[in-house]
C-alpha cells in the first residue's frame, strides 16, 4: 500500500513538472531584420539599435528576468554618441518575443544569444563585439560564453544572478523544488519583499507601470531561472575571453556570496568594478554614467587587444 501512494505520488508530480517552451526544427537561416532578429525556428526577437557613424564596437545587451530590450534605452544612446552601435533584444518568453511570460529554457536563451552574435558579427565585420549582460542576461552571457562559444571578444557582467542551486540555502532549493512540481503555473508577485532593485525611483515607477514587463510569475519560471543561475555559476572556469564584472553594495536582488565567489574562480583576463552606492540595476541607477564611463573605458581597451 506504501509503495503504491509513493508511486502515485511520483506520477502526480511528473505530471505537473515545470516546462520550457518547445522549440521547433530549423526551418531557415537566422536574420537581422532593422527590427527583428529572426531565429532559425523562424522565432522573432524584437530588437532595438542606437547607431554610430562608423563604429569602433558593437555592444550587445542582453536584459534581465521579466524585463525587455527597454532596459537598455538609457544607456544604448550614451553608447552610440560615443562610436559604439549598441544593440538589445527581447529573449524568448519577455518583452514582445514569443510566448511572453513563459520560460525558454537555458539551452534555448544561450542559442538565441550565439545565433544574434553571430549576425553581428556578420554585419560589422572586423568591428570588435561585446556582449553586456544584466542580471539572468549575465547568466545567460555566462552560460554561452563557456569554452568561448559565445563568439564576442568580451563579457560585461552588470550584477550577473548566478544564485543558482549550487548555493542557495537547501530549505529555498527544497521548497522551490517542491512549488514547482506541484503548483508550476501559480504566479507569484514581489510584493511585501521590500527590496529595492535601484535608487531610480522615476526609473522604477515607469518599470512598474510598463505592460510588457513581467509583474506576475508562474513558479515554473523561477525554477528554470534558478537552473539557468546554476549553469552559470558552474560555467566561471570555462569562460576564456575577457570579462568585466560590475556588482552594487546595495544590490539587494542578487546575494554577495555567490558574486564574490566567482570573482575568485576565473580563469581569463577579468576587471572588477565594486560601487560603493551602486543597485541592482547598475545601468540604470542614479550613478549610472559612472558604469557606463567604466564599461566603455574597458571596451576601448579591449576593442585594441580584439584587433
Amino acid at each position: 500500500m506504501v509503495m503504491r501512494l509513493w508511486l502515485l505520488t511520483l506520477l502526480l508530480l511528473s505530471a505537473c513538472a515545470p516546462q520550457s517552451l518547445t522549440v521547433g526544427a530549423p526551418v531557415r537561416q537566422a536574420s537581422l531584420t532593422p527590427t527583428h532578429a529572426i531565429m532559425e525556428d523562424a522565432a522573432r526577437l524584437p530588437l532595438r539599435v542606437w547607431v554610430a557613424e562608423e563604429p569602433t564596437a558593437i555592444i550587445l545587451g542582453v536584459h534581465g528576468f521579466n524585463d525587455y530590450s527597454r532596459a537598455f534605452e538609457l544607456p544604448g544612446p550614451w553608447f552610440a554618441d560615443r562610436g559604439m552601435t549598441f544593440y538589445a533584444y527581447d529573449q524568448r518568453g519577455f518583452g514582445r518575443a514569443p510566448a511572453h511570460g513563459k520560460w525558454a529554457g537555458t539551452q534555448t536563451l544561450v542559442n538565441d544569444l550565439r545565433a544574434v552574435t553571430a549576425l553581428l558579427r556578420d554585419r560589422h565585420p572586423g568591428v570588435p563585439l561585446f556582449v553586456v549582460g544584466t542580471s539572468m542576461g549575465g547568466a545567460v552571457a555566462l552560460a554561452a560564453a563557456a569554452n568561448q562559444g559565445v563568439g564576442a571578444d568580451g563579457l560585461i557582467l552588470a550584477a550577473p544572478a548566478v544564485w543558482g542551486w549550487s548555493v542557495m540555502n537547501p530549505l529555498y532549493r527544497g521548497s522551490l523544488w517542491i512549488a514547482a512540481h506541484v503548483a508550476p503555473s501559480y504566479t507569484l508577485t514581489g510584493e511585501g519583499l521590500e527590496r529595492w532593485p535601484s535608487d531610480n525611483i522615476e526609473m522604477l515607477r515607469a518599470f512598474s507601470g510598463d505592460p510588457l514587463v513581467i509583474k506576475e510569475t508562474r513558479i515554473e519560471n523561477i525554477y528554470g531561472l534558478v537552473d539557468l543561475m546554476d549553469t552559470a555559476y558552474l560555467s566561471i572556469e570555462a569562460v576564456k575571453i575577457p570579462t568585466l564584472l560590475l556588482y552594487g553594495d546595495k544590490d539587494e536582488i542578487v546575494p554577495r556570496g555567490p558574486v564574490e565567489d566567482i570573482k575568485k574562480r576565473f580563469e581569463n583576463d577579468q576587471t572588477i568594478k565594486d560601487y560603493r552606492d551602486g543597485w541592482h540595476m547598475l545601468l540604470r541607477d542614479l550613478q549610472r554614467e559612472t558604469v557606463w564611463e567604466d564599461m566603455a573605458a574597458w571596451i576601448v581597451v579591449n576593442s585594441k587587444r580584439a584587433k
